[in-house]
C-alpha cells in the first residue's frame, strides 16, 4: 500500500460492521490498467468517468482502491450529473471522501461546467464509439439488471438528451422499436445511439442484441432517424460496438 493510502486509511478507518477484504491497490494493477498511465498513453478522452475521478482522488481507503472508490462515488449519486449537483456536506458524508477530496471533485466539476459554457459547440460530441461508451459506462456497468439507454444526437453528432427506455431484459421480444424511437421523434433528433449493459460483465453481443439492432435500424430508416450504433457495456470499461462488428447493420 502506498504512503498516501496508509495516511488516508488512518484518517478513515473501516466501519466496524463492514468486513474488509483484500483488494489490490492501483500500483498492484498492470501498468496498462492504471488510470494515470492510461491517460498518459491514450489521452483523457479514452478514460471512463470512474478512471477520471480516481485520478482526482489519488488514493483509496482500506479494502477499496481509488478506482473502486470512484466507481462507488459515481453510483451513489446516480452518475456524473448527480455528482455535479452534490454539495460539500453530501460529499463528505460519503465513506472514503475527506474534505480535501470533496473539494477537489467539486473544483474539477465546476471547471468542466465553465469550459462547457465557453465552448458549447464542443460539448458531448460523439466522434467514435468510445466517446459514447464513456458517457454511460461508469453507471451502466454497476447495474444488476439490463438497462437500455438512448442517446439523442443533433446534426453535429452532439448529445442533446439521454433517455432510459427499459430496465430489465433487453431482447427482441421485449424491446419495441416505437418506444426506443419515440424520444427522438419528440426531440426532432436525426440520429440516435442505443446503449445497454450486460450485468454478467461480458460485452459480447447476443443473438437477441443483433436482432434488436436490426429491428431498430429498419424502423429508424422508415422514420428517417438513423441508428448510428448499438453499444453493449461490460465491466471494467469494456464495451462492444455492433456497428464496428457489422452486427445488425447489414447494408442492402
Amino acid at each position: 500500500m502506498s504512503t498516501d493510502d496508509e495516511r488516508h486509511c488512518a484518517d478513515n478507518p473501516p466501519h466496524p460492521s463492514r468486513p474488509v477484504s483484500y483488494q489490490p491497490t492501483i500500483l498492484d494493477l498492470p501498468p496498462g490498467e492504471r488510470p494515470r498511465e492510461r491517460l498518459r498513453e491514450h489521452g483523457p478522452r479514452y478514460l471512463n468517468n470512474a478512471e477520471l475521478i480516481a485520478i482526482l482522488l489519488r488514493s483509496g481507503i482500506a479494502g477499496e482502491n481509488a478506482l473502486s472508490l470512484a466507481t462507488r462515488v459515481i453510483a451513489e449519486f446516480d452518475g456524473l450529473a448527480g455528482l455535479a449537483r452534490a454539495g460539500h456536506a453530501e460529499l463528505c458524508d460519503l465513506r472514503g471522501l475527506s474534505d480535501a477530496k470533496s473539494c477537489e471533485i467539486m473544483a474539477a466539476l465546476e471547471l468542466g461546467r465553465r469550459i462547457a459554457s465557453l465552448a458549447p459547440a464542443e460539448r458531448s460530441q460523439i466522434s467514435c464509439p468510445r466517446d459514447a461508451a464513456n458517457l454511460v459506462s461508469a453507471e451502466l456497468e454497476l447495474q444488476a439488471q439490463e438497462n437500455l439507454v438512448v442517446l439523442l444526437l443533433n446534426t453535429r453528432n452532439q448529445v442533446v438528451a439521454r433517455r432510459t427506455i427499459y430496465i430489465g431484459t433487453v431482447n427482441s421480444s421485449a424491446v419495441r422499436p416505437a418506444e426506443v424511437l419515440r424520444p427522438a421523434i419528440r426531440e426532432n433528433a436525426p440520429s440516435i445511439i442505443v446503449v445497454h449493459n450486460h450485468p454478467s460483465g461480458d460485452p459480447t453481443p447476443s443473438p437477441e442484441d443483433v436482432s434488436v439492432t436490426r429491428d431498430l435500424a429498419a424502423a429508424g430508416k422508415l422514420m428517417d432517424i438513423e441508428l448510428l450504433d448499438h453499444l453493449v457495456i461490460g465491466h471494467g470499461g469494456r464495451f462492444t460496438s455492433l456497428k464496428e462488428k457489422r452486427l445488425g447493420f447489414e447494408t442492402t
